[in-house]
């Protein structure tokens, strides 16, 4: 199981430099005025200014602004106007490059199997994110982050991801016994609820016609619904004459539930036993013909169906919430000053 603080992760990576063009657009964008004039005033922190030291690791105005921003491009966000948003956001930020920060220093104690291998994996899956090299190199430049720094920062993020793996592997594994006990006391998410199969027949009529071309829409329905009585393949008839986009199934829709489908079309294929047509339905899109290929009752799924999709969520939880107490002990035991509480 992987763990993504946020900032790390490669997507974040990527999201950081895209985000670098993405404000620059924006900043040629915005209307000139009281907003420049706001930016202005405010004193402009230096770049170089520590934000807070970990463990004596000090983590830059540079560096936060640059999580802050993958942040906003992930997530597709704009950066706020508001002061009290902005501040949050960067707490929030600050706080997931301290956990980074934690993680990391715990992590690059132990050893990483071809650790340059992997980095050069993940700096290729970067540089695929852009058409080019030359792209790449402006994205870099516009960060205001080199080439190795890049790949030192993802260096970071293989070292860590590893940490996470290894960590996660060291949780005892789910039980058949655990399983059944959480799809017991949670029956409620494993309800399925009444189901049919069918195939339909679909003649339309344009949302404007006229009566007469409703008309002549229905004869020929009616008439498809006769020669189906005297039996004509219901298949090769869709195939022929249906307006629907699953006539290349022989007019198949597969298995629904109710609430899939436009309400007279639902009431008729839920009224049909397995087998049997309907009449002639209208519907806003036009004139069916129904078969009834199937019907399920509603039910309870049994455990042996969702074992395996139970037995994987309760590893997934378990592996998060070992990391949450692993990443809260790390923090813990460190020494963590904000740059307000430096001397």
């Amino acid at each position: 199981m992987r763990i993504s603080t946020g900032f790390f992760a490669l997507t974040a990576m990527t999201a950081a430099l895209y985000g670098a063009e993405m404000a620059a657009a924006a900043d040629a964008a915005a209307p000139q005025g009281a907003p420049a004039a706001a930016a202005a005033a405010a004193p402009a922190a230096q770049p170089t200014a520590v934000v807070v030291t970990v463990n004596g690791v000090a983590i830059t105005r540079t560096e936060l602004d640059r999580a802050t921003q993958a942040f906003l491009a992930q997530n597709r966000m704009s950066a706020p106007t508001d002061p009290a948003q902005k501040k949050k956001m960067e707490e929030a930020a600050q706080e997931q490059m301290v956990t980074e920060e934690v993680l990391y220093q715990a992590a690059k104690k132990e050893e990483v199997p071809d650790l340059d291998k992997q980095v050069a994996a993940k700096f290729d899956e970067v540089k695929a994110q852009f058409p080019n090299p030359e792209d790449l190199a402006k994205a870099l430049t516009k960060n205001g982050i080199t080439e190795q720094e890049l790949k030192d920062l993802l260096q970071r993020d293989v070292v860590i991801g590893a940490y996470i793996a290894k960590q996660s592997a060291a949780e005892p594994a789910v039980t058949t016994e655990q399983a059944k006990a959480f799809y017991d006391e949670n029956l409620d998410k494993f309800k399925k609820p009444e189901s049919v199969r069918a195939s339909h027949i679909l003649i339309k009529f344009a949302p404007k016609a006229t009566d007469e071309e409703k008309q002549a829409a229905k004869k020929k329905a009616d008439d498809l619904l006769a020669k189906l009585k005297g039996g004509a393949d219901f298949a090769e008839v869709a195939k022929q004459e249906s307006a629907d986009s699953s006539a290349k199934q022989g007019g198949d829709l597969g298995e629904f539930s109710r609430g899939q489908m436009v309400k007279p079309f639902e009431d008729a294929a839920f009224g049909l036993k397995p087998g049997d047509l309907s009449e002639v339905v209208e519907s806003q899109f036009g004139y069916h013909i129904i078969k009834s290929t199937g019907k399920t009752e509603a039910q309870t799924v049994p455990f042996a169906e969702v074992q395996a999709k139970i037995v994987q969520y309760l590893t997934e939880t378990q592996g998060q919430k070992r990391m949450a107490a692993k990443i809260a002990e790390l923090k813990k035991a460190a020494t963590i000053v904000p740059a307000a509480q430096e001397k």
